[in-house]
């Protein structure tokens, strides 16, 4: 009998983005001639602005399709350091990695940043990503808690008393995911306080930057002293509509750039040329559409919000930024017996709505769910309905599919 190959310890450290499973889940629904409403991924449901395809099919046309310098196109990183300069950081072309979306950079920043043992803040709940790589590279994870509802969306004094002395590197996500929550200046201006104290890196991933409803965007990398310990990772997948492109870059000090370069030309060579030329014409070209797609998230933000606060046993703060709401369902889930990660089970299985457990960005987010609002008008107002439904439901028939033996769904 031939023996399974052995994988190593190591690659069980990896963990996963449920959003990736649950959108698995359903389409295998949809296969079976299910209809399922679907609020459980982060992408645009706008389609690419047309100048931007345009330039990415005019690059093809004139031949980018060999490989591109590893850190990117000069003309591209010189865009973003534009883009970046726009929001109060100082960059130079020289401080920008271009990568094949924003997740490598996280991967290559915090290899580059922790030894074995090194402890990394993460946000709890927060993208579960961070915890992921971190256990990857043999760090230990620290969660600090985020909070939609909390004034400056975190506690400063308790992320400095989760500060040991084997603490390196601050992870801050602002606009936060799954929350929606925003980092205000001042309590920036705090963290950066701690940050120098205790001789820390950061890692802000702030891929949701342009999505803000009612302030100006701040990055702790526009703070005095912090650029040159700050590594900030945006990309084009949330604000321009272009999640399945792969762009993303990283903003970083020059000292760190070669050892990324070194971990590009190790994994992907280089990002696709003709995608960085859509790129390009994306931060280039007019931004009026980037505008039109924020202020029809705010308007899906309200209108999720407001029904969400009417059904009983449910609580809303309204995020501030990105796309996602982050209910409260204790009272339904007291209700029902039933743990958030049961509770959406049985709301993709029997009811047709895919959505996220707050447990699945971590300890802080039980009693959760999340919904992105990433989609039309008219599916969010199908889905709070069918969320009420369930919510009402007979909480004997929704217990008992909550606690069905897992691998007998149909799925």
């Amino acid at each position: 009998m031939t023996r399974p190959i052995r994988v190593t310890w190591q690659i069980h450290q990896l963990g996963t983005e449920t959003a990736f499973e649950v959108l698995a889940r359903a389409k295998r629904l949809e296969a079976q001639g299910r209809s399922v409403l679907h609020l459980e991924i982060g992408e645009p449901d706008f389609a690419t602005p047309p100048h931007i395809v345009a330039a990415g099919v005019r690059a093809l046309q004139e031949g980018a399709t060999k490989y591109a310098p590893a850190a990117g196109l000069p003309d591209l990183r010189d865009a973003i350091a534009q883009s970046m300069r726009d929001r109060g950081v100082p960059a130079q072309a020289e401080n920008v990695v271009v990568t094949s979306g924003a997740k490598p950079m996280l991967y290559y920043a915090l290899s580059a940043l922790i030894e074995p043992g090194d402890e990394v803040l993460i946000p709890d709940p927060g993208f579960p990503i961070y915890e992921s790589v971190v256990r990857w590279a043999f760090g230990r994870p620290v969660g600090y808690s985020v909070d939609t509802a909390r004034e400056g969306a975190v506690d400063v004094d308790e992320i400095a008393r989760r500060i040991s002395q084997k603490t390196r590197v601050l992870v801050l996500n602002s606009p936060h995911n799954p929350t929606g929550a925003v980092l205000d200046r001042g309590t920036l201006a705090s963290l950066a306080e701690l940050v120098d104290q205790n001789d820390l890196a950061v890692i802000s991933d702030e891929i949701y930057s342009q999505l803000l409803f009612d302030e100006q965007h701040c990055s702790i990398a526009s703070l005095p002293g912090l650029f040159d310990r700050t590594v900030v990772i945006d990309g084009f997948s949330k604000a321009y509509a272009m999640a399945g492109w792969r762009l993303g870059y990283g903003v970083l000090p020059i000292s760190m750039v070669r050892h990324v370069e070194r971990f590009i030309i190790n994994t992907t060579s280089c990002a696709p040329p003709f995608v960085q030329w859509a790129g390009l014409a994306a931060l280039t070209g007019p931004q009026a559409r980037v505008q039109e797609m924020r202020e029809e998230y705010r308007v899906r933000r309200d209108l999720l919000v407001h029904r969400l606060n009417e059904l009983e046993g449910v609580s809303c703060a309204a995020p501030r930024g990105a796309f996602y709401a982050f209910p409260k369902i204790s009272g339904a889930l007291e209700r029902k017996a039933l743990t958030a990660g049961q509770f959406t089970e049985t709301l993709l299985d029997e009811f047709g709505l895919a959505c996220l457990p707050g447990s699945a960005f971590g300890a802080g987010g039980a009693d959760h769910i999340r919904l992105s609002f990433a989609t039309s008008r008219p599916t969010l107002e199908r889905a709070v309905d069918v969320l009420s439904e369930a919510v009402r439901a007979d909480s004997e028939a929704t217990r008992a599919w909550g606690e069905r033996p897992r691998g007998k769904a149909t799925v």
